[in-house]
């Protein structure tokens, strides 16, 4: 309703104004919507118990005040309909999505019976633990699967993020960050921060006021593309070849760090006599990027000193090759002797929450409460063998097939949190697959479509209504305080964890004392504890944080079982696989299989993120849900012309597996010959249209980003 007069509008903007005479107070906390590397302080306005109104926290030196699109609905995420508000128990038989309120107490005395009695019967292994968004509550359910003795804890970065850890720890031992403030390059590949790290932006376009070049890798045209100094589009699926062929350029004409490849590495006489196979005119035939850029990014990147480079968390994993695309693209960094330095790609030990920031921290001791030797081997372990020697913790990807095949052991019972059963390609495989367990328990903030799979579902509450501890990658540390009750009955993920430990692992006495004490024991190096972090509500800057020194190696080696930067690979060569970064097609490609792209001649691309979104975790706002209300297939102007198909036509997606029906975009984002995706849409999920196997080898990461597809008119 329009304002009437200046006074009402006046009246109400006191209304929102914090002081004695509103009745609205600034409560200070985080958004955790997204990734963690963000989680944007936010100044909760809140009156009579409500948050009114929400703003971004201008002293956090993370976000420095700024909000996107998700942490501005942030009332809309708090106060949704769809908000689960009593534990519920699911009535009438597994098919059925009729649920009645059960107490917290019978909620937890029947998970305790139920997995117990599993336990006893068929192994704690056959219970699985798995974490989804929000990624904040892990460090506790893995320590509860472990307790209870299951190897089985999971993640959703079984298909995000982990695949890019594997790939550095067969090559380097460890993940090399970028250090873009003190660099003259960056090359980023297949990454777009303007939708997915925002808080990592200023940052670059600091750097590149300040004369950063840059070279954008990627097959899509995104916001960074228009500041970059050379974008090399790629076909999807192509990015290990473009780095063998950028290789090729730098050691044939002796641009790459004799000294490190000479002294430091394992393997540089295989790899330098593969990457001949790559010279610019054959890899510009593989990838479509042209002979002369090739050759000028790899110049740029080899001779400006220093480099460093930025990834995508899965990007160039998505693909039926990804772990050797990806082991391809990071040797150059070592091959440039970036690996490790000020401005290239440092190594800094992880803290809490995997937050790169010097201080040092105990969650990995804490996470791991039993040595895997003393329990059964994980999810996967026969099948992606790398994985589990590099991974800490199991392959979800493969859940779904263990539970059919019931080898090597039987899965019975799963407890979730935050589970999306559309994550799985081929996701109507994996709901089959569920609906053979003997026991589901979700925890969730919203009743979802995997929620209403359980048989018990408990409600979380958001971050404004729990205290929790966050680390930022300037030194500044911060233990939230409730800015309001948690509403109806959802209570915390880690007091229910904590509260489980007490009826499944009881034997396990730091869970047994709770949620702050777990977090000061984690702290203990730091000398930090919830005492003292209690005192800034805003977070606390600490001093006199002392980073590791650079070039690490030359003293300690590399955490790689031959203690050198491996271009071939030892774990690869134990388990049989290719040692070297080979290349090959993706399994379904114009090149590897011409006869069904003649069916289907267009490449589908999936999962880039778009800034309203963060998979399905809001689709359900109205606030951003209304900047693209229907699902919608990106596809060149030139390829739709030809099918007669124009802006917001419906029009059916289909592959090899299925089809279904979207609305359409024409953009030039998108290459010719190329479509791509968002992911996630109950109404037209594009992760059907992928076989449940259509896995890489090497890490079962899903290749979402590269098959072959057609679109025509609905």
């Amino acid at each position: 309703m329009p304002f009437q007069t200046k006074d009402t509008y006046e009246q109400l903007m006191r209304g929102k104004v914090p002081g004695g005479g509103t009745g609205v107070e600034v409560r200070k906390t985080i958004c955790d919507i997204c990734n963690p590397h963000s989680h944007c302080g936010i100044d909760a306005y809140v009156q009579d118990g409500v948050v009114i109104k929400v703003e971004g926290t201008k002293e956090n030196p993370h976000s420095e005040g700024t909000l996107c699109s998700k942490g501005n609905a942030s009332r809309q995420y708090i106060y949704h309909k769809d908000r689960i508000r009593t534990p519920i128990i699911k009535t009438g038989g597994r098919k059925t999505e009729h649920f009645v309120p059960i107490s917290w107490n019978d909620a937890f005395d029947l998970i305790a019976e139920r997995l117990l009695k599993i336990r006893k019967e068929s192994g704690p292994e056959s219970v699985v633990f798995y974490a989804g968004f929000s990624k904040w509550m892990r460090p506790f359910l893995k320590r509860l699967a472990h307790s209870f003795g299951s190897p089985n804890y999971c993640t959703e970065s079984s298909t995000c993020q982990k695949a890019r850890y594997l790939a550095n720890g067969l090559t380097y031992g460890a993940l090399g960050i970028p250090d873009i403030a003190r660099s003259k390059c960056l090359l980023c590949w297949s990454g777009n921060p303007f939708y997915s790290n925002t808080t990592l932006v200023r940052g670059i376009l600091d750097a590149r006021e300040h004369g950063l070049k840059i070279i954008d890798v990627g097959p899509l045209i995104t916001p960074l593309t228009t500041h970059a100094d050379m974008h090399l589009r790629i076909r999807p699926g192509t990015s290990g070849a473009l780095a063998l062929g950028i290789a090729h350029v730098v050691i044939e004409e002796g641009l790459y760090d004799r000294e490190f490849a000479e002294n430091y590495t394992l393997g540089f006489e295989e790899y330098r006599d593969y990457v001949r196979e790559f010279p610019p005119a054959v890899t510009e035939e593989i990838t479509g990027v042209p002979a002369q850029k090739i050759i000028e990014a790899a110049r740029l990147y080899a001779t400006t000193k220093p480099a460093c480079m930025l990834n995508s968390p899965n990007a160039t994993t998505h693909h039926t090759n990804g772990v050797q695309n990806h082991r391809a693209i990071i040797a150059l960094v070592g091959l440039t002797g970036n690996y490790d330095i000020e401005g290239g790609n440092p190594l800094v030990r992880p803290a809490y929450g995997n937050v790169p920031n010097g201080l040092v921290t105990r969650d990995a001791d804490f996470e791991q409460s039993r040595p895997w030797e003393e329990m059964a081997p994980r999810l996967g372990q026969d099948r992606y063998p790398a994985w589990c020697k590099v991974v800490a913790e199991a392959q979800a990807m493969h859940l779904p097939f263990q539970i059919e095949s019931g080898e090597p052991y039987p899965i019975r019972a799963l407890l979730a949190f935050g589970l999306n059963h559309r994550m799985w390609p081929g996701h109507d495989f994996m709901e089959v697959s569920l609906r053979k367990l003997d026991f589901i328990v979700d925890v969730d903030i919203f009743m979802t479509d995997s929620a209403k799979l359980a048989d018990l579902v408990l409600p979380a509450c958001t971050s404004f209504e729990r205290s929790e501890l966050k680390l930022y990658a300037e030194q500044y540390v911060i233990w939230t305080q409730p800015a309001i009750r948690p509403q109806w009955e959802s209570r915390s993920d880690n007091e229910i964890i904590c509260d489980l430990a007490h009826r499944i692992a009881p034997e396990d006495s730091l869970l047994q004392k709770g949620h702050e004490a777990c977090i000061d024991w984690i702290l203990e190096p730091t000398k930090l504890t919830v005492k003292e972090l209690s005192r800034y509500p805003a977070g606390l800057a600490v001093k006199d944080v002392k980073m590791p020194p650079y070039r690490k190696y030359v003293k300690n080696g590399f955490a790689t079982p031959s203690g050198k930067m491996e271009f071939t690979s030892t774990i690869l060569k134990e388990i049989g696989q290719d040692v070297l970064p080979i290349y090959v097609e993706p399994k379904l490609g114009p090149r590897s299989t011409p006869e069904i792209a003649k069916k289907f001649p267009l490449i589908l691309t999936t999962g880039a993120r778009l800034p309203m979104f963060v998979h399905s975790r809001t689709f359900r706002l109205g606030w951003t849900r209304s900047l693209r209300p229907d699902p919608m297939v990106d596809i060149n102007p030139v390829d739709a012309a030809p099918r007669s198909i124009s802006q917001e036509d419906w029009v059916n997606l289909s592959t090899p597996r299925g089809s279904i029906r979207v609305r359409a975009n024409l953009t030039e984002m998108v290459a010719l010959g190329v479509v791509n995706m968002y992911h996630g849409y109950p109404e037209a999920s594009v992760n059907l249209l992928i076989e449940p196997d259509y896995l890489d080898p090497i890490s079962a990461y899903p290749g979402f980003k590269s098959l072959l597809c057609q679109v025509t008119r609905s």
